[in-house]
């Protein structure tokens, strides 16, 4: 956030909603990677080699959402559809009756270790502010299980991406799946290219069907209220930053 914006009295908005789904999808995509071994079929197909083996499934597992907004909702809502179960974490431990299901567990901001420690997949869906900067650090990733599944779809800079690398190299935790990096393009000395058990994604989630549309749709329709002098919708907490 631009620091005369956080004084000024412009309303700003975002296009708040527009990529819930292409991401959320893609997070999910990034567990069943992990929980099917899809690297093993794909070396088996290259190697001409028909050898069964065990794939774990979801059903049962716990998905912890670092980040509950739309983002955040909507990989849950995809979630339950595989019987996972949710643990989220957010400022306001309030959930509306919309997202409010049996099997949601909502933990205040102070309760990321606890997230961490009890997720067998993680995803982190924040946007990047000072306080958010690398919240997922090496402590929170020391209380991962070690078959647990670390999914970025926020923001690369919330995660600590030395000590993520560390974990992965030192098999600490089972993988990543990350559609960010810290840096963007990822530079081309960083170990994350090389890792096995890492899927990576060059921020290509969101270049979906709707990626043009959706957001065009919005704006035409606060360009319509605020002409019209009505209340806008989407409008940034510019102190917060998002």
């Amino acid at each position: 956030m631009i620091p005369e914006l956080q004084t000024s009295l412009v309303t700003v908005t975002n296009c708040k909603g527009a990529y819930n789904q292409s991401l959320a999808e893609w997070a999910i995509a990034a567990c069943c990677w992990f929980a099917k071994d899809l690297p093993r079929l794909l070396a088996q197909k290259a190697d001409h080699n028909w050898e069964p083996y065990y794939m774990e499934e979801l059903r049962g597992k716990t998905l912890g959402v670092v980040g509950f907004g739309g983002i955040g909702q909507e990989t849950a809502h995809i979630a339950r559809a595989f019987k996972m179960k949710i643990i989220a974490l957010r400022r306001q431990t309030e959930v509306s009756e919309e997202h409010s299901q049996p099997h949601l567990k909502v933990y205040s901001a102070d309760k990321l270790h606890a997230l961490m420690a009890e997720s067998d997949y993680v995803v982190a869906a924040m946007p990047f502010t000072p306080s958010t900067h690398k919240l997922i650090d090496a402590e929170a990733i020391c209380c991962m299980k070690k078959n647990g599944v670390l999914i970025n779809v926020g923001r690369g800079q919330t995660i600590d991406e030395n000590a993520l690398i560390q974990a992965l190299q030192e098999r600490h935790i089972k993988g990543a799946g990350l559609d960010v990096t810290y840096a963007e393009p990822l530079p081309q000395d960083s170990p994350l290219w090389e890792l096995d058990n890492v899927l990576l994604s060059p921020h290509s989630a969101v270049r979906g069907e709707t990626i043009l549309t959706a957001p065009k749709h919005q704006f035409d329709e606060l360009a319509r209220l605020f002409m019209q002098g009505k209340e806008l919708f989407n409008i940034v907490d510019v102190k917060a930053g998002y």
